[in-house]
């Protein structure tokens, strides 16, 4: 109820507001829904760059809202249209602009949990009740088309499935002197989840910070386990190319699958700006590493006659991921680039979100926050 109130009050000021108002609110928003993303400058050596990474983000978004508020004053001289039924269409179009295709700004998981529903039709007519309440006395009649309370409270554990939580940071996985300690602690959960007699386990992503591909060792002890327990772990994979991708390995019955990642994160895995820039940021930043390269295609799998939809964290949020509607997804995530944060919990709304969008049960694998299942 709390949510559901606060959600439309937020959404009511907006739609009814000026310019001004619409630039702080992206200014804000830039600050308190993605301060977080500056929190990895920690583990490339730039801590101090973090207050400037939080400005420049706060930025772009006080930009992209103003612009909006902008061309909604304009259109609505111009065609002459009280500003704020202009206003719900700008809002609305928010959730489809993805500055350097960071698409996680979506309003409609202020409704998540809550007593209206998340789909664009739901979002659209909740917009219009608010835009007419200066108008209309009947408006809350249209508003009662979006009601779609996500009441379900019971908690699900699949008996099957070990869903693994991890908690190494980002300086322990990559230090040269750990990583046989962190690999061989892997085996030993593997090992426990086999002696608990699972079907299936699933490991955060890249708990295994080496070409697994190029790796007979790790290869060969993971086919072994994988006659007594079907394995989705995440590790780094290298082409033919030299090329280095980051990816879902399922090991189920001596046989391997693998499966790369899709949606790579912005600047994280690769460089949305022109190459030239590109270039100087990698160096600057990644000590002149090449970007990772992305799949053309999500990949679905099958593990005991159940298919499964493949995700790797940040494109476990986004809506390519959701084509064709999979009944199931497999998500293995490393947070530790951005905890303690609001990251985690942001991701989790995001993932409910297409949820009830989609209907896909979500098992998430996560380092360095508690893994869960979205159903």
């Amino acid at each position: 109820m709390i949510n559901t109130i606060f959600g439309l009050l937020g959404l009511y000021i907006l739609i009814h507001s000026n310019k001004k108002t619409w630039t702080i609110t992206g200014f804000l928003i830039g600050i308190f829904w993605f301060w977080w993303i500056a929190l990895s400058f920690r583990d490339y050596g730039f801590a101090w760059a973090i207050p400037i990474g939080v400005v420049i983000i706060a930025l772009i978004y006080a930009l992209i809202f103003w612009l909006l508020a902008y061309i909604s004053q304009l259109l609505s001289k111009k065609i002459d249209i009280p500003q704020p039924f202009i206003n719900i269409i700008m809002i609305f179009a928010i959730s489809y602009i993805h500055p350097f295709g960071f698409d996680w700004l979506k309003l409609e998981i202020i409704f998540v949990d809550s007593y209206i529903g998340v789909t664009p039709l739901d979002f659209i007519l909740v917009l219009i009740s608010l835009s007419l309440i200066k108008y209309n006395r009947y408006y809350i009649l249209i508003s009662l088309f979006a009601i779609n309370p996500n009441l379900s409270i019971v908690s699900f554990q699949d008996k099957n499935i070990d869903l693994i939580t991890t908690n190494i940071s980002i300086k322990d996985k990559w230090n040269i002197d750990l990583m046989d300690k962190n690999i061989e602690d892997t085996f030993k959960i593997i090992q426990n989840s086999i002696d608990n007699n699972f079907s299936i386990i699933i490991l955060p992503e890249s708990i295994i910070p080496k070409f697994i591909n190029k790796n007979e060792y790790i290869k060969d002890r993971l086919k072994e386990y994988s006659n007594h327990i079907s394995i989705v772990i995440g590790g780094l994979y290298l082409d033919d190319n030299g090329t280095p991708r980051n990816s879902t390995y399922i090991f189920s019955k001596d046989n391997i699958e693998i499966a790369n990642k899709v949606v790579l994160v912005p600047f994280g895995e690769a460089n949305p700006l022109p190459k030239f820039l590109s270039d100087i940021v990698n160096k600057i930043f990644y000590d002149g590493a090449i970007d990772y390269k992305a799949s053309k295609n999500v990949y679905d799998y099958t593990i005991d006659n159940i298919k499964y939809r493949n995700a790797i964290c940040f494109e476990a949020t986004s809506e390519r991921l959701y084509e064709n509607s999979p009944k199931y997804m497999i998500a293995i995530s490393n947070l530790n680039w951005f905890t303690p944060s609001i990251q985690p919990t942001l991701q989790k709304l995001l993932l409910k979100y297409y949820h009830r969008k989609y209907g896909t049960i979500i098992y998430h694998s996560i380092n360095g926050s508690r893994s869960y299942i979205v159903w």
